[in-house]
């Protein structure tokens, strides 16, 4: 098995979804529509409150939720924090980047390699900052 499998494996036994606040559920989502493209998200479930995206082809597995806070007060993003999503590709972490500068946002760190793998960062409408990678290394 391959380092990359491994990482993956790991990962899916450690994490089972992810949620971001937003205060413009709407907008919010037209950029997590676009940005997903090239990672195969799509929107599986929309409420009021929240939106569910999963892989295209595995619809059942929820990964990555947007939704108003609970508690009503506005939603912030955490000093320190960041969303790190595991894509298949380069050329994934490129269109990714790409697609969400288009759409405005802030630019964390351009694609390239760090600690031996390729990476981008992006900052998403509520300021949430989102890093996508790929596995270079063996």
């Amino acid at each position: 098995m391959s380092v990359k499998n491994d990482v993956i494996s790991v990962m899916k036994k450690i994490f089972g979804f992810i949620i971001v606040g937003t205060n413009d559920i709407v907008t919010s989502a037209k950029f997590y529509d676009a940005i997903f493209v090239p990672l195969n998200l799509i929107q599986i479930i929309t409420t009021k409150l929240y939106i569910g995206y999963a892989k295209k082809n595995t619809p059942s597995d929820i990964e990555f939720y947007i939704t108003k806070p609970f508690n009503k007060e506005p939603a912030t993003y955490g000093n320190g924090t960041q969303i790190s999503l595991l894509v298949d590709s380069k050329e994934a972490v490129d269109k990714f980047h790409a697609i969400t500068l288009k759409n405005g946002v802030t630019n964390e760190g351009s694609p390239g390699i760090r600690s031996r793998d390729y990476y981008a960062y992006a900052r998403d409408l509520d300021d949430n900052k989102i890093c996508v990678y790929t596995i270079t290394s063996n």
